[in-house]
């Protein structure tokens, strides 16, 4: 396996013979807004530039999209990524906003799939709190978000967790799972009045902690605006926790191998 940090939680994923991207956000730096409601909303996004030649990101099998927000599914993936390229989603709903936007070859993700040889589960996850999700403006602004677990019985399992907090269904995937590659959005996003809506460094200690032998790969930092926890934070604070080998902090554009 092969995964490489692109920006935000865009990944690029090389799994048992097949390439995916994963949450597209393709924009040039700074091309749009901040989220209004958010902290720092002032700063336009993307933060940070794409590492890669989008010749490159765009040389995969499949796309694989978790949620719609923008900052997963922008504008530049609408207008760059070819409209028959097969692209897999959370659920019907954003099936139908993708095949709405020009694209020809898109399905919503069942529980459990195989691809390629591949299977490919759906987790469930929570984007925000209790709180959060108690307000009807801020609930529908949150929406749904998957995780995806990766297997095949040539490559370690994979947890991509995405857009979410610690939840017990977060729990429950790391239990049923075992993953050996657990990768967290990690960013510590933070919304006005609402708090955290993606995890931060207490939850890849809580993460280790669960999963001792699994590595954690952190993602979605760094490169928008509500995400204030940063790559040297993180660093300094597994290393005060001694799991520093446990724990991959990977730049925009590097790779790791698993």
């Amino acid at each position: 396996m092969k995964l490489t940090q692109i920006r935000n939680a865009t990944l690029l994923l090389e799994y048992a013979g097949t390439r995916f991207l994963i949450d597209p956000m393709l924009a040039e730096k700074e091309a749009w807004e901040g989220f209004p409601g958010t902290a720092r909303s002032h700063l336009r996004n993307p933060r940070v530039a794409l590492p890669l030649p989008l010749e490159t990101l765009l040389d995969v099998d499949a796309i694989l999209v978790t949620h719609t927000h923008r900052d997963h599914w922008d504008e530049a993936a609408v207008a760059t990524i070819p409209k028959a390229m097969p692209i897999y989603t959370q659920n019907d709903s954003d099936a139908t906003l993708i095949r709405s936007q020009g694209f020809s070859n898109v399905q919503p993700l069942a529980d459990s799939n195989t691809l390629a040889g591949i299977g490919i589960h759906k987790t469930d996850g929570q984007h925000g709190s209790d709180a959060a999700y108690a307000i009807p403006e801020v609930a529908a602004f949150l929406g749904d978000a998957c995780g995806l677990v990766f297997t095949h019985a040539d490559e370690k399992t994979l947890y991509i967790a995405g857009d979410t907090i610690w939840v017990k269904p977060y729990e429950e995937s790391l239990a049923r799972w075992n993953p050996d590659v657990v990768v967290l959005n990690a960013g510590f996003a933070q919304v006005d009045d609402i708090g955290a809506i993606i995890m931060g460094k207490e939850d890849v200690l809580r993460t280790h902690r669960a999963l001792p032998d699994a590595i954690v790969v952190a993602s979605h930092m760094e490169a928008v605006n509500h995400c204030l926890l940063t790559r040297g934070e993180l660093r300094t604070y597994v290393t005060q926790h001694g799991i520093q080998d446990s724990v991959v902090i990977p730049a925009d554009g590097e790779s790791c191998l698993f």
